[in-house]
């Protein structure tokens, strides 16, 4: 049986997801081009994408945090082949770096940035407020990867590192679980309210 390499370069079938409950939702079929072509359109198809390929498309839209756009996503924007490059340049420090492979760090990266906990607004009687609730595995796995790609953009926008140097930055960041990093930092302000909110 013919067996592809992420890109060429990496397998991600020696790849382990130590999160039982991701297990499901980290796509790590070997593809050598990690592009579905929006072939997945069907309710939890993104599961379906393979996840180097969700992060591309995360790439894609960093400018947004919350409903505000607060910076521009620059020439990335549709642009999939650019933000293909940038991952997979991204991808090459992480491995120069670590020493590992750099699937294996993402999806410890995406496991540690994930929030577990967070808030929902209820209205009793007129009156609004916040419940902590669980967070759906799926959800879990979406926002990590939405964290990654705006820490990343924030450490590139109007600096000297490349948008590539800024995503591995934050990569092996979050894999270490580094507080100073934007994904971590902003999974435990989530979990710090929802604690609140219990």
């Amino acid at each position: 049986m013919l067996m592809f390499k992420i890109f060429g370069l990496w397998d991600p079938t020696e790849v382990e997801v130590r999160d039982p409950s991701l297990k499901a939702y980290i796509n790590l079929r070997p593809v050598l081009v990690p592009h579905t072509m929006g072939r997945h359109f069907r309710q939890f198809g993104k599961a379906e994408v393979p996840i180097v390929e969700r992060l591309i498309n995360k790439m894609m839209v960093t400018g947004h945090e919350g409903k505000k756009h607060k910076r521009t996503s620059g020439r990335n924007t549709g642009k999939k082949i650019l933000a293909s490059k940038i991952v997979k340049e991204a991808l090459q420090i992480v491995e120069k770096r670590t020493k590992k492979n750099p699937i294996q760090v993402l999806v410890d990266a995406l496991i540690n940035a994930g929030p577990r906990e967070e808030t929902t607004r209820l209205k009793y009687g007129g009156i609004a407020y916040h419940q902590s609730v669980d967070v759906a595995p799926q959800r879990r796995l979406d926002m990590a990867l939405r964290f990654i790609a705006i820490g990343a953009a924030r450490q590139a926008f109007k600096s000297k590192k490349s948008i590539a140097e800024a995503l591995a930055d934050e990569i092996i960041a979050a894999a270490n679980y580094d507080m100073k990093c934007y994904a971590i930092s902003k999974k435990e302000e989530i979990e710090r309210i929802a604690k609140a909110a219990r």
